[in-house]
């Protein structure tokens, strides 16, 4: 079985980066989450802070990461299967 790796990396990146959105929303209210946006996001993503402006450049961040390693992901698998 084949992939698509165009239609994985943009689920991925659809699921990381609304993820990442919904995340930082919850965390800027509540707190929840701080530490994990800390240490994974903000040392990751450059200009990432857990605000609601941080929100959408997380969300933007993370579609692009997930699309191109999934990608990439989807592409060695195909290679492989071959």
């Amino acid at each position: 079985m084949k992939l698509k790796p165009i239609a994985l990396g943009i689920a991925l990146g659809t699921v990381w980066g609304g993820s990442l959105f919904i995340t930082t929303w919850i965390s800027y209210y509540t707190g929840y989450g701080k530490l994990f946006l800390e240490v994974l996001a903000q040392s990751i993503y450059p200009g990432y802070t857990i605000t609601p402006i941080g929100s959408f450049l997380g969300l933007i961040y993370g579609f692009l990461d997930g699309l191109i390693s999934a990608t990439f992901i989807g592409w060695i698998y195909n290679k492989i299967v071959k």
